[in-house]
């Protein structure tokens, strides 16, 4: 499944479909409705019918939410998503409000009238975000109502069917770690909480503990799929059969017991009826899963995906993996650049001929699966859309004069990339390399940092921007987020933002991608991915330390950079960093790309 183009954002049936909505609201007695960008699973990729919030607004990004009420309605997005939200979506219809700042509850509290019913789908929505809507609802007199069936569904002509995607194994070459081995740990993790059994509702945990991949959305090899895993015993996987072969099958057959996704909440309710003490993540699991056990009459322990952790710690079979699929995707990363080079300062590209041919470059590997998410390659004011999506309707020339970001990766079967650079076509201006600049040191201080075990993502933040707030700057968006093996290019619990709370441990991969975004001019992000590993102590030192070694392979473009601005440390760190990349990526590479990359990469 890779890049399409298409264009599915109309944002004139907004109108429409909200006055589709309203009629069968108002049929079912209801107030009102929200509609998630979410699916039963809460991942960040959905399949297309699951697409409810983009087939009601047209708004196609990977978080937000609208609410529906009678005469008003509105749709909420974070920081990543505000330029592109006012294109894609009727504001007349949906106005526009930040899902951080101005959340969904907040404006419900305002607009709730007492005796009212407002109604929501109990799979789509979490444990903790339905205990804020019921308080929500109590102060305001008005009733938090669990459906049974989306009216979204009843109304959307022509939604596409569930996807069934082929499962394939994930052999322990590749995965590190036996999948019983791994099951063995997690059923520990469930013991020590006091459960007897646990529910896990995110399809790469699923993927990670019974080492298998799927096929059923964009990108991310995932098996769309729950799991229960007793404290003893084999766990359950409920999946789709058509998307297992016999071969799957018969591998899966000693690990658990399968089942058809509709015997899910059955299970679930004779656990309850049992007496059950069901873990689940609150954060993550449906309403509607808690509600299936504690109806029956069982009871629910939250606590975090015990798969989340050890998925995010790496272990060394996967950091060789990561290592190789970089190598490998550098150098086709390479020839990329060279190419841009040489066609660029035609005029004669654009957005899509970039990413298509980046595509084709990592395709010429032999070995690509897909990749990772769709390109963000953004021409001048596209740029600074920062999860901009290009399509045959929005592609722009690339021009002259201003910066090109493009934001790409590559899924391997050993590893997962992602990877940004912003790149100079023709003479850019002296506000142009001051901004690509000030974002380049704040990737440096991230790439640089030691720091002390237990140290957070938000305690490390702070290096990224520290420059651009100096400068009266900053980006609406968080420095790193996880990545996963050969899973989600996004991956939690670990990140590095504001809100990544949880320590970081060697092991763990995050991206290191600060940002400027100049509204309606250009976009600059400069992203490599990170891996953390254990530092050598230092003579004198008290405490163990960590560090970042740097995964990505490829050059920034020297042609951005005011070295002016640079400290003599980052530019030891510049020049370092590029000598390593020549070194490691030259033996791969052409003669054209070889030559193009020792000027690329010439000491500063």
């Amino acid at each position: 499944m890779f890049q399409t183009f298409d264009d599915h954002n109309d944002p004139s049936r907004g109108a429409p479909h909200a006055a589709l909505l309203r009629a069968e609201l108002k049929r079912l007695s209801l107030d009102g409705f929200l509609i998630p960008r979410a699916d039963a699973h809460q991942g960040e990729y959905v399949p297309a019918s699951d697409c409810r919030l983009e087939w009601l607004t047209g708004f196609s990004g990977s978080a937000g939410m609208a609410a529906v009420l009678g005469d008003e309605a509105a749709i909420f997005v974070d920081g990543r998503y505000t330029i592109q939200v006012r294109e894609q979506v009727d504001m007349a219809t949906f106005p526009a409000r930040h899902l951080i700042n101005e959340p969904v509850t907040d404006w419900l509290a305002e607009r709730l009238k007492p005796g009212q019913r407002l109604g929501y789908d109990a799979m789509l929505h979490t444990v903790s975000e339905v205990r804020r809507l019921r308080t929500v609802c109590e102060k305001a007199g008005a009733e938090l109502v669990s459906l049974d069936a989306n009216p979204v569904d009843a109304v959307w002509e022509g939604r596409p069917a569930a996807p069934i995607g082929a499962v394939s194994i994930h052999s322990d070459a590749l995965a590190g770690k036996p999948s019983a081995e791994k099951i063995g740990e997690i059923q520990n993790s469930v013991t020590g909480k006091g459960a007897d059994a646990c529910v896990l509702t995110q399809p790469d945990s699923i993927a990670w503990l019974f080492n298998i991949r799927g096929s059923d959305v964009s990108h991310t090899p995932l098996p769309l799929s729950f799991a229960v895993v007793p404290s003893t015993g084999k766990p359950h996987l409920f999946i789709d059969g058509r998307k297992l072969s016999n071969a799957v099958r018969d591998a899966l057959h000693d690990l658990a017991e399968i089942a058809e996704p509709d015997g899910f909440k059955a299970m679930l309710k004779n656990l309850g009826r049992n007496g059950g003490k069901v873990m689940l993540d609150p954060a993550l699991a449906g309403q509607g899963i808690a509600d299936a056990v504690t109806s029956a009459g069982g009871s629910i322990i939250e606590a975090q995906d015990p798969v989340l952790l050890p998925k995010a710690i790496k272990n060394s079979v996967e950091i060789d993996g990561a290592r190789a699929a970089h190598l490998r995707d550098g150098a086709a990363y390479v020839r990329f650049l060279c190419w841009f080079d040489d066609i660029a300062p035609s005029g004669e590209l654009d957005e899509i001929g970039a990413a298509e041919k980046l595509e084709q470059f990592r395709r010429d590997t032999g070995v690509l699966k897909d990749i990772s998410f769709d390109t963000i390659s953004g021409a001048g004011s596209n740029g600074a859309i920062c999860h901009y999506r290009v399509s045959r309707k929005s592609n722009l020339p690339i021009p002259l004069g201003r910066p090109f970001l493009i934001d790409s990766g590559a899924q391997y079967e050993d590893g997962t990339t992602d990877i940004t650079r912003t790149l100079a076509v023709g003479e850019q201006s002296a506000e142009m390399k001051r901004h690509f600049t000030l974002v380049l040191k704040g990737h440096i201080a991230i790439s640089n940092a030691r720091f002390p075990q237990g140290t957070t993502g938000a305690q490390l933040d702070t290096l990224a921007r520290i420059d651009l707030w100096k400068a009266g700057l900053d980006f609406d968006h968080g420095t790193g987020h996880g990545v996963g093996s050969y899973l989600s290019v996004h991956e939690g619990p670990q990140r590095i933002a504001k809100t990544g709370v949880v320590p970081l441990k060697p092991g763990m991969i995050l991206s290191n991608e600060p940002g400027y975004y100049p509204a309606g001019e250009y976009g600059i992000r400069l992203e490599n991915l990170e891996l953390v590993r254990e530092a050598e102590a230092i003579d004198g030192g008290e405490r163990p330390m960590l560090w970042f070694e740097t995964l990505t392979l490829a050059p920034f473009d020297l042609r951005l950079v005011d070295t002016s601005l640079l400290s003599p440390e980052e530019t030891a760190w510049l020049n370092a960093y590029h000598a390593r990349v020549l070194a490691e990526l030259a033996p791969l590479l052409d003669d054209r790309s070889l030559s193009w990359l020792e000027e690329a990469t010439t000491a500063i």
